[in-house]
């Protein structure tokens, strides 16, 4: 796989990674899903589905089919942001369920399947069960973002989802620090400024104190 530009995985939770697959790291925003190429360097770097599925996939694929399956991906995406911006910071209710159709859908079409293999050396037994997964079209590959997204419906505290603080920041995440207090999507980013922001008021108050 050629390296593409490196996406941000800073949420702890691949849900939210792939709602910030759109955002403004610096000054300009930058979308990884606007094409198909785009779409598949950002699931080789969130390492959801193999290079060797990829690259077949890529090869497979007709003229304009990818870009079209990107379009597809960055509507999920929208969708979905809508769902977790609405319920964000509070728990989820069984009433929610209904409101979680079109991933309901989307998981439906799954072709996956378990196997047993042998297990590695030093398993406390010879064999494992691995799932595996056909991958009988490009629009396979929006099943695994279908299951990351799912595991944060399912197993993440909603009540822990924050947005970064930011004033121009649009980057979410899992809050699992020790009590709950973290603000920034990264410390190297908006915690950064935040930083840099307030020493600036502090010198300018000293300043004007004078």
């Amino acid at each position: 796989m050629p390296q593409p530009n490196p996406a941000l995985f800073l949420a702890d939770s691949l849900g939210l990674d792939f709602l910030n697959s759109v955002a403004t790291p610096v000054d300009t925003p930058v979308d990884w899903l606007d094409d198909g190429e785009g779409l598949l360097g950002w699931l080789h770097q969130a390492r959801l589905v193999p290079d060797e599925v990829l690259g077949s996939i890529r090869e497979r694929a007709i003229p304009g089919e990818l870009d079209r399956l990107a379009g597809q991906a960055r509507a999920l995406r929208e969708w979905f942001r809508g769902f977790v911006q609405e319920h964000k910071g509070h728990p989820l209710k069984g009433a929610d369920l209904s409101k979680l159709d079109p991933l309901n859908q989307l998981l439906t079409r799954d072709e996956g399947y378990g196997e047993i293999i042998a297990s590695e050396n030093g398993a406390p037994s010879a064999f494992q069960l691995s799932r595996s997964r056909r991958w009988t079209s490009p629009e396979t590959l929006l099943l695994p973002i279908a299951e990351s997204m799912a595991h944060l419906v399912c197993a993440e505290d909603f009540a822990y989802v924050k947005a970064c603080e930011g004033p121009a920041c649009t980057l979410l995440f899992a809050d699992h620090t020790r009590g709950h207090a973290r603000r920034w999507c990264s410390m190297s980013l908006c915690g950064n400024r935040a930083k840099q922001a307030a020493h600036r008021r502090r010198a300018k108050s000293a300043a004007d104190s004078v």
